[in-house]
């Protein structure tokens, strides 16, 4: 069982225990006694790479402020290793945990935090579960603004690729549903066609040259990620096309947002779903232990980002 150390990504902090996984910092002066404790996948993919990398950061500018004393950060490969981490966090005392569980079953491990009267703050999806708090990003709205992108940029007429992601479960299921309700509030006439790929940039390419070679004339293309639409781009640059006026993206991607000016006859835009949200997160766990009053389901805003606007959310530092 190989997992990776969160805490390596950025700072190059020291390594603690926890199953080989997790990094406990200590700060300097402590004027809190809070540890917090994060739960995280393991990469798989660059969003997911950046979750960890700002909970990390998050945590990091908490410590130097004296509002918390500790954090331990731990990354797994599925349920069963997330759900030792979340034991291990358990015995390690911790006052609040922030958790981001991608896997099915995660509801009794959940619960156990619960149970022991441990602040709990989820990041991104939500649970069948009584008494946490959720930070996500609007999955839906995502559609609605990539429906009224392509409206401002390709007028009422027109074809649109919608590549669809059937494996996303609801981040696609809600994103794809968006769109569609937002398509019949505007005035278009559009003919979408749906081709199914994957969140990232090899499916992107692979598929959309097939969607190439079968349509002939394209003048904008949904994508529900930025991985996949930076595959879009190349293949529509290998095939020599000129006929695309926009690709939408979703995800918050750095790469991605500095490919955005040197395209200038297509609109590249992006409706970000940042990973940075899990900062809020963060701070909503120290909050609770401050006994404040947060929300108990904290939606945030969809942006889009282009080539107008790009360089407001660029982050060297980010590995996403």
């Amino acid at each position: 069982m190989k997992k990776r150390l969160a805490m390596v990504l950025a700072l190059g902090l020291a390594a603690g225990s926890l199953s080989g996984t997790a990094v406990t910092v200590s700060a300097a002066e402590e004027t809190s006694e809070y540890v917090i404790g994060v739960l995280a996948p393991e990469v798989t993919h660059g969003w997911v790479a950046a979750v960890a990398y700002h909970a990390e950061k998050r945590c990091e500018e908490l410590k130097e402020e004296g509002k918390i004393k500790d954090f331990i950060i731990a990354t797994s490969g599925n349920a069963e290793d997330m759900t030792a981490d979340l034991d291990d966090l358990l015995t390690q005392n911790v006052d609040a945990i922030v958790a981001y569980p991608q896997w099915d079953g995660m509801e009794a491990p959940l619960q156990k935090i619960l149970d022991a009267d441990i602040p709990l703050v989820c990041f991104d999806l939500e649970f069948d579960l009584e008494g946490y708090y959720l930070v996500t990003g609007d999955n839906k709205d995502m559609g609605v603004q990539g429906a009224n992108y392509i409206l401002d940029k390709i007028g009422p007429d027109g074809t649109v690729i919608a590549l669809t992601v059937p494996t996303a479960g609801s981040v696609n299921d809600l994103r794809m549903e968006g769109f569609y309700e937002q398509m019949e509030k505007i005035d278009q006439n559009w003919e979408v066609i749906e081709y199914a790929t994957e969140f990232t940039r090899e499916a992107g390419l692979a598929d959309f040259a097939d969607v190439l070679v079968n349509n002939p004339k394209i003048d904008a293309v949904y994508s529900l990620d930025d991985e996949t639409s930076i595959g879009v781009l190349q293949a529509i640059q290998e095939a020599g096309r000129d006929d695309i006026k926009v690709i939408t993206g979703g995800g918050g991607c750095q790469e991605y947002f500095n490919m955005m000016p040197e395209y200038e006859n297509i609109n590249v835009a992006s409706a970000t779903y940042s990973p940075a949200m899990v900062e809020t997160a963060v701070d909503e766990a120290v909050q609770l232990l401050d006994g404040e009053t947060v929300e108990e389901k904290l939606i945030i805003p969809t942006t889009i980002v282009d080539k107008e606007n790009y360089e407001e959310f660029l982050d060297p530092s980010s590995p996403y």
